[in-house]
């Protein structure tokens, strides 16, 4: 698709599937495409495809298990694991059976998916495998509300017999014979279910550092995946990939839930490691990802272009020269001459078309990042390769996107104008973003005082987001008002948390942890010296002064030990990889500390900014 040929997304109202409810949207949407593939899915190999006939079965049988087995309208049912078909079939089915469904990381440890159990009062939980049940396992005392756990994938357990634990084709079973006494009983359900009822919750950290449950009604789920038709235009034509994690608010909504509305179909990677080699088969027309990903993607190609001879790497920079001018032209919303089109011509067939199948996106017609700022050079570098690349920016509590630009009309660095579907404005005495429409949650599980501080009297989201608008409405974000890391793979973080864990130790003073916009976490650290040094003393390690003290390497193994141990608190994503220990010792007097002795964030960020670097090398 040539950049300059991107035609301006037309806004309609039409409404392609009717449906007040996501399980009415899902079961009209079958019952319209019926024959129709929409989910395709790798194992081992061979794609398998499943249509909307054969979803519906399954949907159907599983949703009737959940109420064999007791699931009431309105209770909560979770599901741990990656993203794959199955997560998607229990996901309809919950919703189907008027319950509430809920998302957990697969990279979550023990204790968080305690809490989060707890906190949304599963009655029923879907894990991925064994090793997710062992998590489940080693916590399922401490969660009062949980009956039942359903294991989609059985390998590895052939010979577990437990009465709590079923395994997913055995819950279809059980549903279809419950279908047989009772061959109306997911229709009524579903008929039961009301806009106005809770449909998802999705957790997203907090800065408390408990993650906090965000409250999603069918009626605001059904009005945003309409409105990403005015934002996001796709058909039954496209195909997407799908391979971010369904629990995060991106994936389910501008995926599952906006695939199901428009038909697009729905491919599967293999798993998280295979993304690379996926993407190349599937060659997704519309294409979601995190910063991270097209780092990755751009890497890749930087990486073959060294490897290459001479001559390819003159071809490339004559290419990605012409790409460029013709980028800068459009950018600038000036016209593009017919000689420098056909140099674009010749330099695709040369050369660029090749960079777009190696990472996979020769067929898509626009490409999107979310979930974390991304690089305004990045964003031109993939206009070069001749693809629209457009930044959305939104937040769990939006229900996804809630800006962008349309593809013909990009500014790299800005998220775009307000979607046609809500309303954006900046507060007067902040420069706050603020955020109103039916797409907004409805506030946070069991937390009222915390809905009060996100959402004002008006109906005004309060996001946290610092920026500036321009005269044709376009957002840029300037600053974060609160201190939440948001990694480059679009993982929120809560640092304090982290910080605190690290602070109960008896050797640590204090922690800064930084990450935004990182593949990772790192952590600056202040030793405590009396303890340290004892430590030391207490075991012969050589030291002559304080930097010569932090610089050894038991002290260094150390400090490594008790970030392991509070590393196993944390999901992997949230873990911290490096450290690095302040080498000064500081007094009140130093610029690094308030007068209560605690380490100034941004400015020991900035003044260490050597060594924070040294840290992602």
């Amino acid at each position: 698709m040539s950049l300059w040929n991107v035609a301006p997304i037309t806004h309609s109202s039409e409404v392609i599937v009717p449906g007040d409810t996501i399980p009415a949207v899902f079961w009209n949407a079958a019952k319209m495409r019926g024959p129709k593939i929409w989910m395709r899915q790798k194992h081992l190999g061979i794609w398998r495809s499943w249509t909307w006939n054969q979803t519906a079965q399954a949907v159907r049988e599983i949703a009737a298990g959940l109420i064999a087995l007791g699931l009431a309208k309105g209770e909560c049912a979770s599901i741990l694991g990656n993203t794959c078909v199955e997560w998607v079939w229990a996901d309809l089915a919950i919703l189907s059976a008027a319950g509430v469904s809920n998302g957990i990381y697969p990279t979550d440890a023990p204790v968080q998916v305690q809490y989060l159990c707890e906190d949304s009062r599963t009655r029923i939980l879907f894990v991925e495998d064994d090793e997710q049940l062992d998590k489940v396992l080693g916590v399922r005392d401490q969660i009062a509300s949980l009956s039942k756990i359903i294991v989609m994938n059985m390998a590895g357990l052939k010979k577990l017999d437990d009465p709590g634990v079923l395994s997913l084709d055995t819950l279809r079973r059980l549903g279809s014979t419950y279908l047989v006494q009772h061959p109306t009983a997911v229709e009524e359900r579903t008929q039961s279910c009301k806009p106005d009822d809770l449909a998802i919750l999705v957790y997203t950290s907090g800065t408390t550092g408990k993650s906090k449950g965000a409250m999603h009604l069918h009626r605001g789920l059904v009005y945003t995946i309409r409105g990403y038709n005015s934002l996001i235009q796709q058909t039954e034509a496209d195909e997407r990939m799908c391979f971010l994690p369904l629990c995060h608010i991106a994936e389910r909504i501008g995926g599952e839930y906006y695939a199901l509305y428009s038909g697009a179909k729905l491919n599967f990677v293999e798993n998280p490691e295979t993304v690379p080699e996926n993407v190349r088969e599937i060659a997704p027309t519309v294409f979601v990802a995190v910063p991270r990903v097209w780092e990755k993607f751009y890497s890749g190609v930087m990486i073959a272009l060294k490897e290459s001879g001479t001559v390819q790497q003159l071809a490339y920079r004559w290419a990605i020269g012409v790409g460029t001018r013709i980028a800068n032209l459009v950018l600038a919303n000036k016209p593009v001459s017919p000689m420098l089109k056909l140099q674009f011509h010749l330099a695709s067939v040369l050369i660029l078309n090749n960079v777009r199948k190696l990472i996979g996106i020769h067929r898509s017609r626009i490409l999107l990042s979310g979930a974390a700022p991304i690089s305004s050079e990045l964003i031109r570098w993939y206009l070069a390769l001749g693809i629209p690349m457009v930044e959305v920016w939104g937040m769990t509590e939006t229900c996804g996107a809630s800006s962008g630009a349309d593809p013909s009309r990009i500014k790299p660095g800005s998220i775009g104008p307000a979607a046609p579907f809500n309303e954006m404005k900046l507060d007067p005495a902040t420069g706050e973003i603020l955020v109103r429409g039916t797409n907004v949650f409805a506030g946070y599980l069991n937390l009222p005082e915390k809905t009060a501080e996100a959402l004002d009297a008006e109906g005004w989201l309060h996001t946290g987001d610092v920026g500036v608008v321009d005269s044709e409405g376009y957002y840029t974000i300037t600053d974060r008002m609160k201190d939440i890391i948001i990694t480059a793979g679009g993982k929120n973080i809560t640092p304090s948390e982290l910080e605190n864990d690290l602070k109960f130790s008896p050797y640590i003073t204090d922690a800064v942890v930084i990450g935004d916009k990182r593949p990772y976490l790192v952590v600056l650290i202040m030793i405590d010296l009396e303890n340290v040094e004892k430590f030391a003393q207490d075991r012969d390690v050589p030291f002559s002064n304080y930097a010569s003290l932090t610089r050894a390497p038991e002290i260094q193994n150390l400090i490594q030990g008790e970030l392991d141990r509070v590393n196993q608190k944390f999901a992997r994503v949230e873990q911290i990889k490096k450290f690095f220990l302040l080498e000064n010792q500081l007094t009140a007097e130093d610029e690094e500390l308030t007068p209560t002795m605690k380490l100034k964030r941004k400015l020991v960020e900035k003044k260490y900014a050597a060594q924070v670097d040294a840290m992602y090398r």
